[in-house]
């Protein structure tokens, strides 16, 4: 571990070395092309730090940030480092830089040209000034994301199946089964000595009970039904019987194609129609699959 820590730092150290010395290298040819445009001595000498040194920023930047704000610091990096190559280029063309004997504003013979070049290494400082802080901006309010963990995972697979319908889940929860314990007399004991010697007692027959199979915790429970039978309360009155008469399958489908007319197959969810009919969920998702089965096949009975 000592040792790779050791590579480590060895290999930043010469990578440091070696971005100093590309850099003196470019300054040279900065501080020339400065100059030529007008930049006096403090300002030429301070015109490399400009270009190379958003370029670094911009470098930085790439390893912090993500996703697009991590683009658009490629964008600045790969921009500014073509800008320096242009203006290094231009240096060893025109001989006359090296000696600062140029005149101003005169880096290529072709007048074109020569407008392009002045423009290109003038506007490079204020886009140091706005591309520089809007990094700096990004960088500061990143907030890197967290490392999904397995509780994280599982608490959001929870939520988002209890927000789920009942009318939506694909197949029918079933009901869970609640045991009851049944209770078995014990055996009576047998006095053997005022019955004889000769009397055997008899052994107890205990009747066995098929296990039922429990549903899983996450289905509804159903409660048991009382073993005690209610007493009778006589005849329910008039008034108080429903007045709502039972509708066919035939009914049911046509109401549920009136309720989704217009509607896309991602709207057509059981809940949907479950509220608009006023049925039940198992229902609902039997009119839902009907519906989308029909609109698949194009085949709508009316």
């Amino acid at each position: 571990m000592n040792l790779h820590r050791k590579g480590r730092a060895a290999l930043v150290l010469a990578l440091v070395a070696v971005v100093g010395m590309a850099f003196r290298v470019s300054w040279n040819a900065l501080r020339d092309i400065a100059g030529a445009v007008g930049a006096d001595g403090t300002a030429a000498m301070l015109y490399p730090f400009v270009v190379d040194g958003l370029m670094a920023l911009a470098l930085i930047a790439t390893l912090v940030l993500t996703g697009h704000a991590r683009t658009f610091a490629l964008r600045v990096l790969g921009a500014y480092t073509l800008a320096s190559l242009v203006l290094n280029y231009v240096h060893g063309l025109v001989p006359e830089l090296h000696g600062r004997i140029v005149d101003w504003g005169r880096l290529a013979d072709w007048d074109p040209a020569n407008w392009a070049l002045v423009l290109l290494a003038t506007s490079l400082p204020v886009g140091s000034i706005y591309f520089g802080s809007d990094l700096v901006a990004k960088v500061l309010h990143h907030r890197p994301s967290p490392i999904p963990t397995a509780t994280t995972n599982a608490e959001e697979s929870s939520g988002s199946s209890r927000e789920r319908s009942t009318s939506d889940l694909p197949v029918s929860t079933p009901a869970t089964v609640v045991l009851t314990r049944l209770s078995v007399p014990d055996p009576a004991p047998v006095d053997l000595g005022k019955s004889g010697v000769g009397v055997k007692s008899m052994p107890v027959v205990v009747p066995m009970v098929k296990p039922v199979p429990i549903a899983p915790a996450s289905a509804r429970s159903v409660p048991a039904s009382s073993a005690v039978p209610r007493r009778a309360t006589g005849r329910v009155p008039v008034a108080a019987k429903s007045t709502r008469t039972r509708r066919t399958p035939e009914q049911l489908m046509a109401e549920a194609r009136k309720a989704t007319t217009g509607l896309t197959d991602a709207e057509v969810t059981g809940e949907g129609i479950r509220r608009a009919l006023r049925t039940s969920p198992a229902k609902a998702r039997m009119l839902r699959d009907a519906l989308l089965a029909e609109r698949a096949t194009g085949a709508v009975t009316p």
